[in-house]
C-alpha cells in the first residue's frame, strides 16, 4: 500500500513539474497576454501598485469647485438623476479637463471638453442610475486635469427608497 501512495504522489509531483516546464516555455502572445509598459504603474504608500493616468503636458493652473460633494436626498429605484458640478479656472492659463472616470458603471460623466480660459467656468455633470442600488450609497468620480493636485474627487450620496 505505501509502494503504491508512494508511486502516486511521484508521479502527480513528476507532472507538476513537466507541466511547469510547459508553462515556462509559453509566450505572452500563446497565452493571451497583453504586453503592458510599466512606467504607467506607480507604487502608492502602502507598496500597492495602481495604474496611473498620463499626466497633462499642458502649463498648471488652479481650479475652485461650487461644491466637491452633493446629496440627492431621498430617491425611489430605478431613478435616473444628474448633478451638475461647477468648476472656475482661478489661474492664469486655460485649464484642460483630459477625463473624468467614474467609480463604478452606474455613474456617468459629461464635461466640458475645450479649454477653460482664466476666470472663467466650466461643467462636469454627474448622471446616476439608482436601479441596482438600496438604502444609502455614495458614489465618486475623479477629474484629471492640469491642476497639481490632480485627479479632483467629486462625490455623491443618495438614499435609495423601495
Amino acid at each position: 500500500m505505501k509502494k503504491t501512495l508512494s508511486i502516486i504522489a511521484l508521479s502527480i509531483i513528476g507532472f507538476g513539474l513537466v507541466s511547469c516546464k510547459k508553462e515556462e516555455n509559453k509566450t505572452s502572445q500563446e497565452e493571451g497576454l497583453l504586453e503592458v509598459d510599466s512606467s504607467q504603474y506607480k507604487t502608492d504608500s502602502t507598496g500597492v501598485e495602481t495604474a496611473s493616468v498620463p499626466q497633462s503636458n499642458q502649463p498648471l493652473t488652479t481650479v475652485a469647485l461650487s461644491e466637491s460633494n452633493f446629496d440627492f436626498g431621498n430617491i425611489k429605484k430605478g431613478d435616473k438623476v444628474e448633478h451638475v458640478y461647477e468648476i472656475t479656472n482661478t489661474g492664469d492659463n486655460p485649464l484642460v479637463i483630459s477625463e473624468v472616470k467614474p467609480g463604478c458603471g452606474c455613474t456617468a460623466p459629461d464635461f466640458t471638453k475645450e479649454p477653460i480660459l482664466p476666470g472663467k467656468k466650466g461643467k462636469v455633470t454627474l448622471h446616476f442610475d439608482s436601479s441596482s442600488f438600496d438604502g444609502n450609497v455614495q458614489k465618486y468620480a475623479d477629474v484629471f486635469a492640469n491642476v497639481e493636485k490632480s485627479p479632483i474627487k467629486l462625490t455623491f450620496t443618495a438614499n435609495i427608497q423601495p
